[in-house]
């Protein structure tokens, strides 16, 4: 596989052909926020937060890092007015569905976000689906997925899957930004299988 020249903040780098600029930008110590990414899993895109700016001949765009594959000659710009602006505004909305999450107010504080800027709605999940994505492409379960769609869209535990695979597993907790993966679960457990923490305790 041949490598490609490129530009990221003003810094020659050299990265592999089937890289993408954020797999780049790391590989080169420039760092790029991200909060739905993860090294184990398919790029997915989600969050938005790892969108830069490039060019390429001549001509400007934003785009998902993420997803967006390396080129030769490509300039990418990790930060800029326009970048920050663009990440500001996804925190701001992102903080109005989860304001307490340490991660999104770190970034918060990075970017200048207003965390009141938006209407409170304080679902406690940002929809990376980091939990989903891992059980299914890493632990290839099954047992949490997207239900329902557009506004209404949310992440739930199967219960009859989750009551045989998840109890001894629970990987996906420390990957959820705002530890809503971690109160799903124990909402399921609660509502359908209530006696399993119990007999759990008795049988440690």
């Amino acid at each position: 596989m041949s490598d490609v020249v490129m530009q990221i903040d003003g810094r020659e780098v050299t990265a592999g052909s089937d890289m993408t600029v954020l797999q780049a930008a790391r590989a080169a110590g420039i760092h790029i926020p991200t909060l739905c990414h993860h090294e184990q899993l398919e790029p997915f895109g989600g969050c938005r937060m790892c969108m830069v700016e490039v060019e390429a001949k001549g001509r400007k765009s934003y785009v998902v890092s993420c997803l967006y594959p390396v080129a030769k000659d490509l300039v990418v710009r990790t930060r800029s007015e326009r970048v920050d602006k663009i990440r500001r505004v996804i925190l701001e909305e992102l903080l109005a569905h989860a304001p307490n999450s340490p991660e999104l107010v770190e970034l918060a504080r990075e970017y200048q976000a207003d965390a009141n800027r938006f209407e409170m709605d304080p679902s406690f999940c940002i929809l990376c689906g980091l939990c989903v994505r891992y059980c299914a492409e890493v632990k290839a379960k099954h047992a949490v997925d997207f239900i329902e769609r557009g506004a209404q869209r949310e992440i739930s535990f199967i219960p009859e899957i989750a009551q045989k695979e998840c109890w001894d597993c629970q990987e996906c907790f420390a990957l959820c930004p705002t530890s809503y993966a971690q109160a799903a679960y124990f909402l399921t457990e609660a509502l359908a299988f209530p006696g399993r923490r119990k007999q759990g305790a008795v049988a440690g």
